[in-house]
């Protein structure tokens, strides 16, 4: 099945003590079904000291599944859900995400 979300893209958050926030799509996890995102979903992990860096508590990204994400529509930004259409004919067809809301292309 082709992805609706990928790296890159402008999501906001559905569900969870995140839920209204949005950020950018740093990398996706199909195998586990979820994404890293941008500012969300921040969890303090204690990192040992080593030579390249400092230890101590130190805050990043964890992952977060896919169901709790949504495309933002890029007409106003609101969540929208991804569908996808064919475009071109013959041996020039491509197949390109739209967003369901508005009916704009999500890929170029």
């Amino acid at each position: 099945m082709a992805a609706k979300i990928k790296k890159g893209d402008k999501v906001i958050v559905l569900a969870g003590r995140d839920k209204g926030r949005s950020g950018e799509v740093i990398e996706v996890r199909p195998g586990q079904d979820r994404a890293l995102v941008r500012g969300v979903n921040m969890v303090k992990r204690h990192q040992r000291q080593t030579a390249q860096q400092e230890g101590g508590i130190i805050s990043k990204e964890s992952t977060i599944h896919l169901s709790n994400l949504a495309m933002a529509d890029p007409k106003d930004g609101k969540p929208t859900r991804v569908g996808f259409k064919f475009v071109g004919e013959g041996q020039d067809r491509k197949k390109v995400r739209i967003a369901k809301r508005s009916g704009v292309e999500i890929d170029g």
